[in-house]
């Protein structure tokens, strides 16, 4: 696993290091299963807080993308299981708030676009 964390950039480290091990297990590169490094030493190996790790360790497994199991440590979980189940129950809420606010599915799905344009691309 690689991570590279710039100083100069906007983003927080925390979500710096989140963003990229969330893209490197969807990716691939880091198979289900894999054991990442301990949040200490991945601080360490990182020349970051151990506190902020822990911050994007506890992100990445709200959003289903790893799994910590005890002392047999944190691992890559298993592809969308629960990332697609609450992405999907994000989607039936936002449906049904839209409609109760009576904003058209064309306006609604554009909004959809819009935001997830500006997540995905800055």
């Amino acid at each position: 696993m690689t991570l590279k964390i710039r100083i100069d950039d906007s983003a927080p480290p925390y979500e710096q290091v989140r963003a990229q091990i969330s893209e490197q297990a969807r990716a691939g590169v880091l198979p289900v299963g894999y054991r990442l490094p301990t949040v200490r030493g991945l601080a360490e190996s990182l020349g970051l807080a151990a506190n902020t790790v822990a911050k994007a360790y506890r992100a990445l497994e709200s959003d289903g993308v790893i799994e910590t199991r005890g002392r047999n440590g944190t691992v890559v979980a298993a592809a969308g299981s629960a990332a697609e189940r609450e992405a999907a129950s994000a989607a039936q809420a936002y449906a049904e708030r839209v409609r109760r606010l009576g904003v058209g599915s064309d306006v609604a799905l554009a909004a959809v676009k819009d935001a997830l344009r500006a997540a995905y691309e800055g």
